[in-house]
């Protein structure tokens, strides 16, 4: 007997190792000129690190596929004469999918009968004009960084410069800068924000629609960023959409924090040509309604989101028109907020004593077309329908009959028509010269009304319907003047109809490589946002003829000026040091004479936009800080990343006096690290840590004594934001196992985020029935679990 069972595991183990050895996959891609895009034919594809050469060469339409490739781990290098070398490393390579990889390569710089190769970072931005303040950021790092939870917004959080305090919203503070600073962009459009349960005018939310499963590398930009970004003053997400599976449909299941989620994509139309039309297409559903319904805690108290979202992209290549791109984005989501009586949790978000039924909608389409008349010369350009609306209903204490008390009702809809067209130039190697237009068209629809005890009835506080145009240009143009320097100069535009503003916004950058592998980068920017589109319509009351006037029409953009400093050093093939220092200047920044404490700088802090009226713009800021980044990019199965930011953010209200902003926490510190070993050639396991330590929120105090005359929460703005809460710390691990068979892969994990139980406090709220003042935390210890099966 014992030798039988001796017997059955040797053949059992032969058996499993044979078919580990059998199961192969293919990799397939396009080789394009990182400016223009156009195809490359006849570039060599080369699998590194192989015991015998293994490769191809790209045809006719920049195509290549390397197949009965290993499973795990692999790297591809291309070369080009007349081009830097590209690499793609650490391609994971499963079975259930194949790995379809876009590759831009970069000419090199011409001297004088040579061409100069010089080191590529692998953290350069894929818009090789953003020279600094910026880096590309992969979408596998959305997942493995833990904590991210396949959220582009929530991962960039761990990069220098870049910090969030509040664990229920994804709102990202660069460099002290409100979140409404950040501007969204997805192929090229610019779009809203891609959050369920997002406010108008703000840029964040618990809930990312952004499937990252669609998405490919990506940029972030912090400060002095081109002149082809603008109506932005704190950063930039440039993110882009890969394309779908060409040859062959695959299926994507999956169940996480994101949601219950279904993806499919593969070829259509002209299966003759290689270089065929493709699709890819993702639905999702709440999670976490899904686990209340099964009678699970969702680790959100009695309030439990529900949302759902649907993502498509169309990739039809090679007319004889041109390369068109469809793309679509739809999500709707909805929460009700303490309408449970026992509902106490100590990080409910809600108000006690108060229900809020909150609602959002997100609906994008658009087309994306890019024609080049020859390798040098091309157009790309875009039209897009977007359309946003969110609903709120508000009631306030509940009466001694337990009846609840209708306070406030609200809706507001907002529609962008918008089309864009850029002009490429690139004469040679050593110089890249565009320019290009938008125009956005928006129809706001905003009513909200506030019920009327002596009238027994609503009553309209804002009842809006306009159109709004805002007309966007720039040029620009990047100089090599040899191998060690580069410089970058452009201009950007605005002209908006509503204030009759115009604006000129001069951008430069150098880049000098003083050493092998080290350089200095040199950054100015000038930057102007509108305001959120509601502040033009808040109305101010006259008492005299009791009538109302809209007193913010006029009011101007904000502006700022950036200026940047960094220091490079690539520490042989894998390790990256950087240092970068800013400062920013801020001004005309709305401010009011009769609240002189308040400046729009700080919107953003909350859940909505402040809707004060009479806005002049005489308010100023400033933020300065130092970043450091250290990096070990992943090989050889482990990698970390160490980021630090000392800074200040200070603004002055319209009494002149100098204040902390709301986002002023003066110090971040992210350690990120990671590991991952194969089991076989079949299964591989990875562990991922994440530490942030960082200054706690800012607040306004409330004034308890105020507070108990008037049944509802009055502030102490005279300490507005001089104190902060207790630091914000929490710890996250990720554990992940994934399992590779002949015909599909399969991947769990589990994200233990906060395994301290470190209570941060999120903000502090005032109980009218106990007249008392009571602080709400952020999210405790919470286990987040994903299933992914690809076939």
């Amino acid at each position: 007997m014992r030798k039988l069972i001796i017997l059955s595991i040797i053949v059992i183990g032969t058996s499993v190792n044979m078919l580990a050895q059998q199961i192969t996959q293919t990799i397939r891609g396009i080789v394009v000129d990182e400016i223009t895009e156009l195809p490359i034919v006849g570039a060599n594809v080369i699998l590194l690190n192989q015991a015998e050469t293994t490769g191809t060469i790209t045809d006719v339409d920049g195509l290549f596929i390397l197949e009965n490739i290993a499973l795990g781990r692999q790297s591809i290098e291309v070369r080009f004469m007349g081009y830097k070398p590209a690499v793609k490393t650490n391609l994971l390579i499963i079975s259930g999918k194949e790995t379809v990889v876009k590759i831009k390569m970069q000419e090199a710089y011409q001297e004088v009968g040579e061409i100069v190769v010089k080191a590529k970072n692998k953290k350069k931005p894929q818009n090789e004009l953003a020279m600094i303040s910026a880096r590309t950021f992969s979408i596998e790092e959305t997942e493995r960084f833990a904590g991210s939870l396949g959220d582009p917004a929530r991962m960039v959080a761990n990069y220098a410069g870049v910090m969030t305090q509040n664990d229920s919203r994804n709102d990202i503070i660069i460099r002290g800068n409100s979140p409404i600073g950040v501007q969204w962009r997805l192929e090229g459009i610019e779009i809203p924000n891609p959050n369920h349960f997002a406010a108008q005018g703000t840029t964040g939310g618990p809930v990312s629609m952004l499937n990252n499963n669609l998405l490919t590398n990506s940029d972030f930009l912090t400060g002095a960023f081109p002149a082809e970004y603008g109506n932005a003053t704190a950063g930039a997400f440039d993110l882009h959409m890969r394309s779908g599976n060409n040859t062959q449909t695959e299926y994507t299941g999956q169940i996480g924090f994101n949601g219950f989620e279904l993806g499919v994509e593969g070829p259509f139309g002209n299966r003759e040509k290689n270089n065929r039309p493709s699709y890819m297409a993702n639905f999702r559903y709440s999670t976490l309604e899904v686990m209340d319904k099964l009678g699970f805690s969702a680790g959100t108290g009695a309030a439990v989101p529900q949302y759902k979202d649907f993502t498509f992209l169309a990739d039809l290549p090679a007319t004889k028109l041109g390369r068109f791109k469809i793309l679509g984005l739809w999500g709707k989501s909805y929460i009700e907020l303490g309408h449970n009586d026992d509902e106490n949790d100590d990080n409910s978000y809600s108000a006690k004593g108060t229900t809020i039924d909150y609602g959002s909608e997100l609906a994008i389409g658009g087309i994306t077309h890019s024609l080049f008349f020859n390798n040098r010369t091309g157009i790309k350009s875009s039209v897009s329908v977007q359309q946003t609306t969110t609903t709120a209903d508000l009631d306030s204490l509940k009466n001694s009959g337990n009846i609840s008390m209708p306070f406030f009702r609200g809706h507001q809809s907002e529609t962008k028509v918008s089309a864009s067209t850029r002009f490429i130039f690139k004469p040679n190697s050593n110089n890249h010269l565009s320019a290009g237009i938008t125009y956005d068209h928006y129809f706001v629809n905003f009513i909200d009304s506030i019920y009327k005890f002596e009238h027994q009835r609503f009553i309209n506080q804002t009842d809006v319907n306009a159109n709004l145009g805002l007309i966007r240009g720039f040029t620009q143009w990047q100089h090599s003047f040899n191998a060690k320097l580069t410089a970058y100069a452009g201009v950007h535009s605005l002209y908006f109809k509503q204030s009759k503003e115009w604006v000129w916004e001069p951008r430069a950058s150098l880049k000098y490589s003083f050493a092998h592998q080290q350089s200095l980068s040199a950054g100015y920017g000038k930057h102007s946002q509108i305001q959120p589109k509601l502040v033009y319509f808040i109305e101010s009351y006259i008492p005299e003829d009791d009538s109302y006037y809209r007193s913010n029409e006029k009011i101007k953009m904000t502006r700022a000026n950036h200026y940047v400093l960094a220091y490079e050093k690539i520490l042989g093939q894998d390790f990256r040091l950087k240092l970068e220092s800013y400062y920013q200047e801020l001004y005309k920044v709305p401010v009011k004479k009769d609240f002189p404490e308040f400046s729009l700088i700080n919107a953003g802090d909350n859940f909505a936009v402040p809707d004060e009226d009479s806005l002049v713009n005489k308010g100023t800021g400033y933020n300065y800080g130092l970043e450091l980044t250290l990096e070990k990019f992943l090989s050889n199965g482990y990698y970390f990343l160490l980021t630090t930011s000392l800074f200040d953010s200070k603004y002055k209200g319209y009494d002149g006096i100098e204040r902390n902003t709301a986002f002023n926490g003066n110090y971040v510190m992210n350690v990120l690290g990671g590991y991952e070993f194969e089991i076989g050639r079949q299964n591989m396991i990875t562990l991922d840590v994440k530490t942030v330590w960082a200054g706690g929120r800012r607040y306004v105090p409330i004034d308890l004594e105020e507070s108990i005359k008037t049944g509802t929460p009055e502030y102490d703005w005279s300490n507005a934001y001089k104190n902060r809460y207790n630091d914000y710390f929490r710890t996250d691990l990720r554990i992940g196992f994934k399992m590779n068979r002949k015909k599909y892969s399969q991947e769990w994990a589990i994200d233990l985020q906060n395994i301290s139980a470190y209570k941060s406090i999120f903000t502090e709220g005032y109980d009218a029935e106990k007249q008392e003042t009571y602080k709400i935390y952020q999210q405790g210890f919470l286990p987040m679990f994903l299933y992914r099966i690809q076939f």
